[in-house]
């Protein structure tokens, strides 16, 4: 099923693939693990086996279901939404066969009312997959990339190989400093701190310094939250004022 979402640039969540492995180190406090666990603990078949117990808490097992009875959900929505595809999962796991992505962009090509955001940790293999698959960009789509820090920062040049209408950025959870990125063809960056108990700190200077990127490479800017322990004490004021730009779209 679909879900109303809480995160702040997306109405609702689509989940046709669930579980995941561990990528980069923006994924060690994932909170997908977290839920999943939770889920998995009330007895959900759809999340059966999919974390273990550690000292750490849940982590994932390594397996990634192909959830059959999700795949058409969004032909039964008729009101236009904003649908962030995949929150506990990646479409783009090497896990998830070529085929299934086929049939999740069928369904996205057959419901134009929607905007879907699609977000991976593997950028290459999205851009792979889609040159095979996609070569023209369905307009109602928004491929982005996930991007912590240094070290994955060429996750950027692989999202520029993407066939896609927008282009995006989670910089969440930002945990290093990220100077002198090339912006070209990206629409949108959304910058976030870490929340949970085992938030780890975002500078300031470090949103800063996207900020200032994005003003002058003309990109969409979205703050979504300073994080940590308690998120909601914290907020997602910067510089005074909230920040919420969106891509350039239109139902």
């Amino acid at each position: 099923m679909a879900q109303q979402s809480a995160i702040e640039w997306t109405d609702l969540t689509w989940n046709p693939v669930v579980g995941c492995t561990i990528e980069s180190a923006g994924c060690t406090n994932c909170y997908a693990m977290r839920m999943a666990a939770r889920l998995q603990a009330m007895g959900s078949d759809k999340y059966a086996d999919l974390t273990m117990k550690t000292k750490r808490g849940a982590v994932w097992t390594g397996k990634v279901r192909c959830d059959e009875a999700s795949v058409e959900i969004p032909l039964t929505w008729k009101k236009p939404r904003r649908v962030f595809v995949n929150s506990m999962s990646d479409l783009f796991h090497e896990a998830v066969p070529e085929q299934f992505v086929v049939r999740i962009w069928d369904v996205m090509r057959r419901t134009p009312q929607h905007h879907y955001q699609i977000l991976t940790k593997r950028p290459q293999r999205m851009a792979e997959v889609l040159q095979r698959i996609a070569q023209v960009p369905l307009p109602n789509v928004w491929l982005g990339t996930s991007v912590e820090g240094p070290l994955v920062v060429d996750r950027i040049d692989h999202l520029r190989q993407v066939p896609a209408a927008i282009r995006f950025i989670s910089f969440e959870p930002l945990i290093g400093a990220l100077p002198g990125m090339d912006l070209a063809d990206i629409h949108w960056a959304i910058v976030g701190g870490e929340s949970g108990p085992r938030a780890r700190p975002m500078e300031e200077a470090w949103v800063e310094d996207v900020l200032e990127q994005c003003l002058d490479q003309g990109v969409a800017f979205f703050f979504k939250q300073w994080g940590g322990v308690n998120k909601k004490k914290t907020g997602r004021l910067l510089r005074g004022q909230t920040f919420d730009q969106m891509p350039a779209y239109t139902f």
